[in-house]
């Protein structure tokens, strides 16, 4: 794998030390900095518009969920990785939701980081399988706050699609091209290429027409 270049935001000093620590040797990935609250965060990002986004949720000066759709955003073809004590439904939907494409407990960290993060950059979705179990075992796309993009019970292939993603998803199931979505979504035809790719991984396909109707299969567009 080529080499990529990687941003850290996490304010807790024995889990910096740990990542630095994990990822010493590992030349194929380069180490930009480490930030330790969300403003400095946003700052670097901006700055050094890394490759990878590792970042923690709970941070001093906001969530970690913002900076993740400020990546999003900004940045779509940054790949971004929580890594958290928070293990529920919310948080990890939230992150989801925002951009992330990737979700570790800080508990897991005996699974090899720079293995993970190459993973995420070759168009993985890393994430600890307590995370996966429990998305498996409670989410139901009946659930109101989740009705376009939810988890069908039992396909454990279903990955939720980030709010843009989803977006882009609905419109070209409507009809309209790529440039047309991006015009409509006052972005760049290569940042919704960007999520069209997103969406292809996640659901496991090649085209637009596999794309559309995987969503359909799995209840995340409606006829």
């Amino acid at each position: 794998m080529s080499r990529f270049s990687l941003l850290i935001v996490e304010d807790q000093v024995r889990f910096r030390d740990a990542f630095t620590h994990a990822l010493a040797g590992s030349e194929d990935i380069h180490l930009l900095g480490i930030a330790q609250d969300l403003p400095s965060g946003r700052h670097m990002f901006d700055q050094f518009r890394p490759d990878v986004l590792l970042v923690d949720l709970d941070l001093p000066g906001g969530s970690g969920i913002e900076l993740i759709r400020h990546a999003s955003a900004t940045h779509p073809d940054c790949d971004v990785m929580v890594i958290s004590v928070f293990g529920d439904e919310q948080h990890v939907l939230s992150s989801i939701e925002a951009g992330a494409t990737g979700y570790l407990l800080k508990d897991a960290l005996a699974l090899e980081l720079p293995t993970q993060l190459r993973s995420l950059r070759a168009g993985g979705s890393p994430i600890s399988p307590v995370i996966a179990r429990r998305l498996l075992m409670r989410l139901a796309p009946s659930a109101p706050h989740l009705a376009s993009n939810a988890l069908p019970s039992g396909d454990e292939s279903a990955v939720a699609l980030s709010e843009q993603e989803s977006r882009v998803l609905h419109l070209a199931a409507k009809g309209f091209t790529f440039d047309e979505i991006a015009q409509f979504m006052q972005v760049s035809p290569h940042t919704v290429m960007t999520y069209v790719k997103r969406t292809y991984r996640k659901l496991q396909v090649r085209s637009k027409v596999e794309a559309i109707y995987e969503a359909r299969r799995l209840g995340w567009l409606r006829d």
